[in-house]
Order: structure tokens, then C-alpha cells, then sequence
């Protein structure tokens, strides 16, 4: 799903977070120590190559909702950035928590001069929280800060499963008025 709002192409696409090669900085779901886990974190960081542990070392540990920037070493990308999400039914209140790991995400790569970003979908996994829920707050987030963006012009939503990838599809119709 491609839709484009506000100049800045919005896609929802099925795939794989490191096999991103057009895209400049891919978004990490991390850990508070910025460790290889598993999920969307390990894929990276087995993608990335032992430098990129080595740099997050540096700036961890970071708080749920923080964003901070690192190199894209192996990665197709020329930079991650990673985000600490909510674990939901923990840290409360979860919704607010993950919009701020999209707008600090977001702003961060505004800021960098980047201009195409992809994000997975944000605590989605061992974090617990339900895709369906997460989608809205993603995209509402998203299309929130697109009008205030002055360098990115593209934002893909990178989904692993078809289940993930339909509760993104049917958020972003609701959201645009299309159901």
C-alpha cells in the first residue's frame, strides 16, 4: 500500500527490516541496553555486524520512548536508529510511549538529513503489544508529523507476517476515511 500525503510517500509493505537498500536509516525495535536480542533487534544486529554492538555500548542504556543513532555498518543503510518501546500492560501508558518512539524516531532522522526511513512495528513482538492497537497509534503518530518533516520524504512500514501487515493496511484506511 503506497498512498502520498503532504509530498512524503507513506508505503506499507511486507518484508524484511535489512533488506532495506532503499531506504537510509532503518529503525531498530531495541532493548534498553541496546543489546542483539531476538526479533526485529537480532535480525539487525546479525545483519549489521559486531561493530554495531560495539557503538551502541556507547549510548546505552536508553529510556522507553528514547531514539539515538548509530551506523549502518553491513546493513544496506547508512544508519539505524534505534528506539526502546513500551512493553505493554508495563509501562504505562503504553499509547503515548509508542507514539514517542516514532516521533523521536522520526525527528531524529528529520534532523540528520535523511530522507527515507523504514520502521518495523515498534514492541509488536516479545513487548506484547497487540498489533492492532500499535498500527493506529503508528500511523496516526506518522501522519501527525508529516507536515512538520523538511527532509524526509519517504516512510515504509516494514512488516514481517501477512497478519502484521493487514492490521497496518486496514489502520491507514481507517485513518484516511476509507472504511
Amino acid at each position: 500500500m503506497r498512498v502520498e500525503i503532504s509530498g512524503v510517500l507513506l508505503e506499507i509493505v511486507k518484508g524484511d527490516i535489512t533488506s532495506q537498500p532503499d531506504v537510509e536509516v532503518i529503525v531498530n525495535s531495541a532493548n534498553r541496553w541496546l543489546k542483539p536480542g531476538g526479533g526485529v533487534s537480532g535480525a539487525i544486529h546479525r545483519a549489521a555486524g559486531p561493530e554495531l554492538e560495539k557503538e551502541c555500548s556507547k549510548l546505552a542504556p536508553i529510556e522507553v520512548g528514547d531514539a539515538v543513532i548509530t551506523r549502518g555498518y553491513n546493513l544496506p543503510n547508512d544508519f539505524v536508529i534505534h528506539v526502546l518501546g513500551p512493553v505493554y500492560g508495563k509501562d504505562k501508558p503504553e499509547d503515548v510511549l509508542l507514539s514517542r518512539c516514532y516521533q523521536n524516531a522520526l525527528k531524529l532522522a528529520d534532523e540528520r538529513r535523511v530522507d527515507s526511513i523504514a520502521f518495523p512495528s515498534i514492541s509488536t513482538g516479545i513487548f506484547g503489544y497487540p498489533v492492532r492497537e500499535a498500527s493506529k497509534v503508528a500511523l496516526k503518530t506518522i501522519l501527525e508529523l508529516i507536515p512538520t518533516l523538511k527532509n524526509v520524504k519517504k516512510i515504509r512500514f516494514v512488516l514481517f507476517s501477512d497478519e502484521d501487515l493487514q492490521a497496518y493496511e486496514d489502520a491507514l484506511s481507517e485513518i484516511l476515511g476509507e472504511k
